[in-house]
């Protein structure tokens, strides 16, 4: 049985972003498949209580700036100082895209690592329709019917059974990585997906 890595992000996550690649090499040397389950984050903070706004500025200034630089530089990653000016847009159409491209079978892991460094290394806007096919086709992903169908009810559905499952588990934020049954949040934490995909930890969160 092939083991699975549930991977929880949004498409404007930076950190999703930092730790996208190294997830792979992990799931490679494991032999894991990843399921994209790209959710809606700022619906999940608001839900739990971790709204951003609830920071105090420095502590917001640390997590948003000096945290994302430092990890960026340690993966071996371009990424722009401070924060892209459209990251407060609406990012559910590039969200939705994904899950398009994941039911599609097209290459999903290629489009969202395209899609996530393109807002954190060039400002693209998540919200921006020509944008993003901009960015799939230059990804080599042909994007007219990914667009199409990320506005169906379809898409929509697995995007709120995304969003309600990251908020009835809870989760805190994105990434976050479930390997049979055991969650693990931030890619800080990549090493213990590792870890758990050769070896589980005793144990699940949460517990009953």
């Amino acid at each position: 049985m092939i083991a699975e890595i549930e991977y929880f992000y949004s498409a404007h996550s930076a950190f999703a972003y930092i730790g996208d690649r190294r997830l792979h090499e992990i799931a490679g040397e494991a032999g894991a498949k990843i399921v994209h389950r790209p959710f809606d984050l700022r619906r999940l903070m608001s839900a739990t209580g971790g709204a951003a706004n609830s920071m105090t500025p420095e502590r917001r200034a640390y997590f948003s700036r000096r945290e994302i630089e430092r990890w960026a530089a340690f993966r071996g990653l371009e990424i722009m100082r401070g924060i892209p000016g459209s990251h407060a847009n609406d990012f559910t159409l590039a969200n939705r895209v994904l899950i398009a491209a994941a039911a599609a079978g097209a290459d999903v892991d290629g489009l969202a690592f395209a899609i996530m460094r393109a807002h954190w290394c060039d400002g693209a806007d998540l919200a921006d329709a020509a944008g993003l096919a901009r960015i799939g086709e230059g990804a080599g992903i042909a994007m007219a019917p990914l667009l199409e169908a990320a506005a169906s009810d379809d898409v929509a559905a697995i995007h709120e059974a995304n969003t309600e499952a990251a908020i009835a588990r809870p989760m805190f934020g994105s990434p976050t990585y479930i390997v049979a049954g055991d969650m693990f949040y931030g890619q800080d934490r990549l090493e213990l997906v590792a870890r758990a995909l050769s070896e589980p930890f005793p144990d699940t969160w949460p517990r009953d």
